[in-house]
């Protein structure tokens, strides 16, 4: 008996793909926690803004750095060219100096060279004028007489030859000579320009510093004039020309060589007077706690006014006066400003410093920039460590921030 056996058909697989989702389609972020679940959606919108910010960073990031390395590579440049220009400029007055002293010396010596060239050629005349009177003389050709005219005459004609050549040569040297100074003169008018430029920009630095002081002290209806608290024992004036210009004889390099002492000597004065101005941050790392003016007081919750600014720092960090200066007051105490140092800078300036863990300084010791007085502390009325800072111009305290931003690099 024969069975048939009916094979079924079967389907052929055939996988379900889904359809290709977007790059910011919407997003899901499930949290489970103690048996409940919560679901963050992230939209389209989000993720592309997430992205954007993402790579503004990374731009901003690449833009500093790159103009980073590039200010650094500049300043090294416009130092290393600074150093370079000066160099030149020496070597061009060397030898500015050597060329006047070979002018010198070829005008002196003019005569003397041409005297002992017309003797040379006139030794070798006389040779040929024997060999001539020799041969004469045994062949009867011509009398003493005629060739002794002759010979005159030749003679005569030589020297004014050898006048007109070397007279010549020494009108070309001195055209070149004349060249060669007009180009070393140039040279030196730019280097000049380059050295006044460089002063200008010093006091340019410093009288911007002093505009930013008093823009604080306005606001307390005072102004500090550098030009009339100056430290100048002499009231002398008038442009200065040094001696060796005068000998040159040139307006041009005259004006321009007294315009740079003028600008230098201004500049050290300006250098002068700002070492006596408290500019810069009496200590290095700190944050303002309380600003100058009407505050609310930390203790009683009543507004005061604050006459200085409190500097919070970690207590032991090292306080510095930024301007030379005398110690007039020293207090060791547990009340008000606790430990307390105050400094006279000359001209209007003092500067006082509350609070504080250590005093380094004794009551009429002379301080320098930089000096180190003491220690951040919370001696006295304080809440914490932290330095209070106060500056005074002619008995009246005045903002510090002002000054402490203007410090000159």
């Amino acid at each position: 008996m024969k069975y048939k056996t009916k094979l079924k058909l079967k389907k052929k697989y055939s996988p379900h793909y889904a359809d290709k989702k977007p790059f910011f389609s919407e997003k899901e972020i499930i949290f489970r926690s103690a048996g409940k679940a919560m679901v963050f959606k992230f939209s389209s919108r989000l993720q592309m803004l997430v992205l954007a910010v993402f790579l503004l960073v990374a731009a901003w990031s690449s833009y500093s750095y790159y103009m980073y390395n590039r200010s650094g590579r500049i300043i090294l440049n416009k130092d290393q060219e600074l150093v370079e220009t000066r160099d030149a400029y020496v070597d061009l007055m060397s030898d500015f100096v050597a060329i006047q002293k070979n002018i010198d010396e070829v005008l002196t010596s003019m005569n003397n060279d041409k005297s002992k060239e017309i003797d040379k050629y006139k030794r070798q005349a006389m040779v040929v004028e024997d060999k001539i009177k020799q041969i004469t003389s045994e062949k009867d050709w011509a009398d003493d007489k005629t060739i002794s005219d002759k010979a005159n005459i030749n003679e005569v004609m030589l020297q004014r030859d050898l006048a007109a050549a070397e007279r010549d040569a020494l009108r070309e040297q001195l055209k070149e000579l004349e060249k060669d100074v007009q180009n070393i003169k140039q040279a030196e008018l730019e280097v000049f320009g380059k050295v006044e430029a460089i002063a200008s920009k010093e006091i340019s630095k410093i009288k911007s510093a002093f505009t930013k002081v008093n823009s604080s002290l306005r606001r307390e209806g005072l102004y500090f004039n550098p030009l009339a608290n100056s430290k100048k024992r002499e009231a002398k004036g008038g442009t200065f020309i040094p001696e060796s210009a005068i000998e040159l004889e040139d307006e041009l390099i005259i004006d321009k060589i007294s315009s740079i002492y003028k600008a230098v000597d201004d500049l050290e004065y300006y250098r002068e007077v700002v070492k006596y101005v408290p500019l810069g941050k009496p200590v290095w790392s700190y944050w303002v706690s309380s600003k100058f003016g009407v505050r609310e007081d930390p203790f009683n919750k009543k507004s005061a006014r604050h006459k200085g600014i409190d500097l919070a720092s970690r207590q032991g960090n090292k306080i510095k006066v930024m301007a030379r200066g005398r110690v007039v007051k020293v207090t060791h105490s547990n009340k008000g400003y606790g430990n307390f140092v105050e400094v006279d800078h000359g001209n209007g300036f003092k500067t006082r410093y509350a609070h504080m863990h250590k005093i380094y300084v004794k009551e009429g010791e002379n301080l320098e920039i930089n000096d180190a007085v003491g220690e951040v502390g919370s001696t006295g009325r304080s809440t914490g460590p932290h330095l209070h800072y106060e500056i005074l111009y002619r008995g009246k305290a005045v903002d510090p921030m002002p000054l402490m931003q203007a410090k000159i690099s």
